[in-house]
């Protein structure tokens, strides 16, 4: 087996459909298996997920629900079982371009550890893009620890993966981040972007779900950071505080700006959370 492309879902009854029915369009020259690795859904996914099984041969399904609810459990568990000795990982509410299978592989043929691109128009409301498009990653985000990218869209060689142990499960959120950083760090290996691996990318939908996602974050990022013997200073706490007030009068005027002003307002309790919650020191990022 040549690629194994790993999709970690939980309670995706409303998109995995559209994500499966984009890999019975693919077309890639070497053998390849997709794996769902689900997390304990109790909505209805599997029953989605086995209908594809007769459209996809090479689809398999692992059962991920005896860890924590969160991305990194069942990504390990679905790279535990992989037979490639090239990785692939993408989400289960995303879906992946034509090629892009072919796009992952031929990649990763060529270099060690790779990312994709997403593309945000498909799948969401044109508000819903203006609001959050200028906060996720996209393609190699720079950092001045380590560059990194969102776990929706990478490729890693599996000798890679297992020298780093995999994605850390004590991480809620950006396990993806630290994985790249730990990749990066340990291994030496470079984070290369392969723009023909794209997918279309799916926001949250509401704002409310916007708010939480950022709270998320901002409160793992404290723990990613302290992980990584990184801090984000007081200064940058209060320079968060003061945007969210000089912002505040502008992010009101549409829903849009009001759903980033939202997201801010997540990312500095969450930060503030985060370092209640931790007792870490405070980060660059």
């Amino acid at each position: 087996m040549k690629l194994s492309v790993i999709i970690p879902c939980y309670n995706c009854v409303a998109y995995i459909a559209t994500q499966l029915e984009a890999f019975t369009q693919q077309e890639y020259s070497q053998p390849w298996e997709l794996i769902v690795a689900d997390n304990g859904s109790t909505d209805g996914t599997l029953e989605v997920v086995k209908q594809y099984q007769e459209r996809l041969p090479n689809l398999r399904v692992v059962d991920a629900s005896g860890g924590k609810k969160c991305a990194a459990y069942p990504r390990n568990r679905g790279a535990e079982v992989a037979k490639g000795e090239l990785l692939a990982f993408c989400d289960a509410d995303d879906q992946v371009t034509p090629g892009w299978v072919a796009a992952m592989g031929e990649a990763l043929s060529k270099y060690d550890f790779v990312v994709g691109n997403s593309d945000y128009t498909k799948l969401n409301l044109p508000w819903v893009v203006k609001a959050c498009a200028y906060r996720e990653a996209n393609g190699v985000n720079d950092n001045p620890y380590y560059p990194y990218a969102a776990g929706n869209n990478i490729g890693v060689k599996r000798e890679i993966y297992q020298a780093v142990g995999g994605f850390d499960e004590e991480i809620p959120i950006l396990d993806d981040v630290d994985f790249c950083w730990r990749v990066q760090a340990l291994c030496g290996v470079k984070l290369t972007e392969v723009p023909e691996a794209k997918i279309y990318f799916r926001f949250r939908e509401t704002i409310d779900r916007m708010y939480q996602r950022w709270f998320g974050i901002a409160e793992s990022n404290i723990l990613l950071l302290g992980r990584h013997g990184l801090s984000y200073g007081w200064g940058n706490l209060c320079r968060d505080l003061v945007m969210l007030g000089v912002r505040f009068p502008i992010k009101i005027l549409s829903r849009a700006t009001f759903a980033r002003w939202m997201m801010d307002l997540g990312w500095f309790l969450g930060t503030v959370n985060g370092m209640w919650k931790y007792r870490h020191g405070r980060s660059q990022s």
